[in-house]
């Protein structure tokens, strides 16, 4: 901001440097003119022709070394009241400028302050989110083994358990037979007892004897054995599916054997 700015300041210092200027050149020229008077004027005054010398004095008057002096004091003054009113317009930029950068740093601290608490919130909700969603998957784990265990039939461990749990095995693996066609042959081969060997027929002389539930020798219960139950002869349930697996694909099912097979 500079002083011709100011309403009005630049037009009332220059009438006032021109007041200045005037005053000092009337003031030179009342003591030129009171210079002038002769030294015997109070006595009685001479005729004297008039001199039209007002010019000619203002002229002399306002190249005087007085009047430059004080024409250079206003220009001076007139000069360092406009750097001061720059330096104070510079320094109140500058203070602005200040309050403004130091409002943008703050605005821009608290930005990163909030950014900083929602991606930590954000971060919480993400891992409540997979805590909460490993906890429900366990849980749809347990209850699915359980659904499942429930579902799986718990049978006895007598003939009628392992009659009962062969047949779901036969179904699985699309094996026929019937419980009356299993009870019966396995009552003729050997009255439910899972350990009989017969050891005087043919098999036992060719060192093959029948075992099991269902009498069946050694490779045939390994040439016929549903994947899945024991590999154990003895096992009532492997011999039972092993047993009917080779009356199926011998006679179509175990139901239609009625003796010796």
């Amino acid at each position: 901001m500079s002083l011709s700015s100011i309403p009005g300041r630049r037009r009332r210092l220059n009438k006032t440097q021109k007041l200045s200027v005037a005053g000092i050149s009337a003031i030179a020229v009342a003591s030129l003119s009171f210079s002038l008077v002769p030294a015997n004027a109070e006595g009685k005054p001479e005729a004297q022709t008039p001199v039209s010398a007002a010019p000619v004095v203002l002229a002399s008057v306002a190249g005087t070394p007085q009047v430059k002096a004080v024409q250079a004091s206003i220009i001076e003054q007139h000069s360092t009241a406009e750097q001061l009113v720059k330096a104070a317009d510079l320094a109140r930029a500058k203070k602005a400028a200040a309050v403004k950068a130091k409002a943008e740093a703050a605005a821009k601290a608290k930005a990163a302050a909030a950014a900083e608490v929602k991606a930590r919130a954000e971060a919480k909700a993400r891992a409540a989110a997979q805590v909460k969603a490993k906890a429900a998957a366990e849980r749809t784990e347990t209850q699915a083994a359980s659904r499942s265990e429930a579902r799986t039939p718990v049978y006895a461990n007598n003939l009628d358990g392992w009659i009962s749990q062969a047949l779901a095995i036969m179904k699985a693996h699309g094996i026929p037979g019937s419980y009356d066609g299993l009870h019966r042959n396995i009552m003729r081969e050997s009255t439910g007892n899972p350990n009989a060997v017969n050891g005087w027929d043919i098999n036992a002389q060719n060192g093959t004897p029948s075992c099991g539930l269902l009498q069946v020798i050694q490779p045939t219960f390994n040439a016929y054995h549903v994947p899945g139950t024991s590999t154990n002869i003895y096992d009532p349930v492997a011999n039972i599916t092993a047993a009917a697996n080779y009356a199926a694909d011998r006679y179509g099912s175990i139901d239609n054997v009625n003796s010796a097979y």
